[in-house]
C-alpha cells in the first residue's frame, strides 16, 4: 500500500495540535481541582445529556436535508439516508484529518448515487459560506447581548490584531496582506491561461469549472425559503443543545440563553481549529468561563469537556453506524430497482 506522506504529516500535525491544546486545558489542574470537577459532573443533571444528543442528531439530519436542496439545481436527487450518511461519515473523517471529511463525503455520495464529485464539492463550498455567515451573526448577537462581558474581550483582541505597537490601525499590514492575496490570484490565473494545454492544468480548469457550477446552485434553488428554514433549524438545534449542556451543570445554569449564544460562538471556533475540536474546544470554553467569574480549572474544564463529549459521542456513534449500514442499504436499494429477471 502506497503511503501518502503529505496526508500523514497533515494528520500528525493537527492531531499533535489537538493533544497540545488538551495538555494546555488540564496542565494546571491539581488534585483538589479534579475533585471539584468530578463533584460538578456528579451533581449535575445527567438526564439532560439525552435531549442534547437528540438535538445534535436532529442538527446533522437537517444539514443532510439542506445539502439535498443544494443538489437539486444540479439535477441530483440522492436518498435522504445517503445524504445523512455522507454528513455523519464526513464528520467522522474530519475528526482525524481536518477538511478531508468534506471531500470524502462527496466521494462517498458520488459513488453510491453516480454523481460528479467536483459539482458536489461546489455545494459544500456553498454550505460553508452560509455557515460562516451564520457564525458571524452568532458572534454579533453574542456581542449585542453580552457586550459588557464578551464584546469588550473580542474588541480588544481585534484591536491587537489590526493595530501596531503604538495602538494605531496598521495600514501596512492590511496593504501587505491584500497585495500578497492579489498577487497569488494573478499567478494562478496566468498559469491557467498560459499552460492550459498541459493535461494537469486542463484537469484543474475542469475541476474549477465544476466547482463554480456547484457554487452557482444557490442561485437556482427551487426551494429558497425551505433552505433558509433548514439553516435556521440547523443553528437553532446547535444553540439549544449548547443551552441544555450549560443547564446540565448547576454552576453554569445561570448563564441562560445569552450565555449559550456566546458559548456556541466561541466553541464553534474551537471545532474549526483542531480535528473534531479536541483540546481547542475545551480550552476556549474554559477561558470563556473566566469572563463570567467562574473557575477556569474546575467549572470551565467540566463544562468544556461535557459539551465536547456530547458532540463527539453522536459523531462517533452515528459515523460508525452509517459506515456499517451504507453499503448494505445501497445493495438492497439496487436489488429493488433491478428489473425482474436481471
Amino acid at each position: 500500500m502506497k503511503i501518502n506522506f503529505k496526508s500523514l504529516a497533515k494528520y500528525l500535525f493537527f492531531f499533535g495540535l489537538g493533544i497540545f491544546f488538551v495538555w494546555l486545558s488540564v496542565k494546571d489542574i491539581d488534585g483538589e481541582s479534579w475533585k471539584k470537577i468530578k463533584q460538578a459532573v456528579t451533581h449535575g443533571r445527567k438526564w439532560v445529556i439525552i435531549p442534547v444528543i437528540i438535538m445534535l442528531f436532529l442538527a446533522h439530519y437537517v444539514r443532510a436535508l439542506r445539502w439535498k436542496l443544494l443538489m437539486e439545481p444540479l439535477g441530483y436527487k440522492p436518498t435522504t439516508f445517503n445524504a445523512f450518511a455522507g454528513v455523519m461519515i464526513g464528520y467522522l473523517v474530519n475528526g482525524g484529518v481536518p477538511r478531508l471529511g468534506e471531500v470524502f463525503k462527496c466521494t462517498l455520495l458520488a459513488r453510491y448515487e453516480k454523481f460528479k464529485v467536483d459539482k458536489l464539492i461546489g455545494t459544500i463550498l456553498v454550505e460553508r459560506a452560509v455557515d460562516v455567515i451564520c457564525l458571524l451573526i452568532i458572534f454579533l448577537i453574542a456581542i449585542l447581548l453580552q457586550g459588557e462581558i464578551f464584546g469588550d474581550f473580542m474588541m480588544e483582541r481585534l484591536r491587537i490584531f489590526f493595530h501596531n505597537k503604538a495602538g494605531q490601525l496598521s495600514y501596512t499590514k492590511l496593504i501587505i496582506a491584500g497585495s500578497v492575496f492579489i498577487f497569488l490570484l494573478l499567478v494562478f490565473y496566468f498559469i491557467l491561461k498560459r499552460f492550459g494545454h498541459i493535461d494537469i492544468v486542463a484537469k484543474i480548469k475542469v475541476v474549477i469549472k465544476n466547482i463554480i457550477h456547484g457554487l452557482s446552485s444557490i442561485r437556482y434553488l427551487q426551494h429558497k425559503g425551505l433552505f433558509i428554514v433548514h439553516t435556521i433549524l440547523l443553528w437553532g438545534f446547535y444553540f439549544l443543545s449548547t443551552y441544555a449542556g450549560l443547564y446540565a451543570l448547576k454552576e453554569t445554569q445561570h448563564l441562560g440563553l445569552a450565555g449559550a449564544v456566546t458559548v456556541l460562538a466561541v466553541g464553534s471556533v474551537g471545532m474549526i481549529i483542531t480535528p473534531g475540536g479536541i483540546g481547542a474546544y475545551q480550552l476556549l470554553i474554559a477561558k470563556l468561563m473566566v469572563l463570567y467569574g467562574l473557575d477556569e480549572k474546575t467549572t470551565g474544564t467540566a463544562s468544556g469537556w461535557l459539551l465536547w463529549s456530547a458532540q463527539t459521542f453522536i459523531i462517533l456513534v452515528g459515523g460508525v453506524a452509517c459506515f456499517a449500514l451504507i453499503s448494505r442499504y445501497n445493495k438492497k436499494r439496487t436489488d429493488i430497482e433491478k428489473p425482474p429477471g436481471n
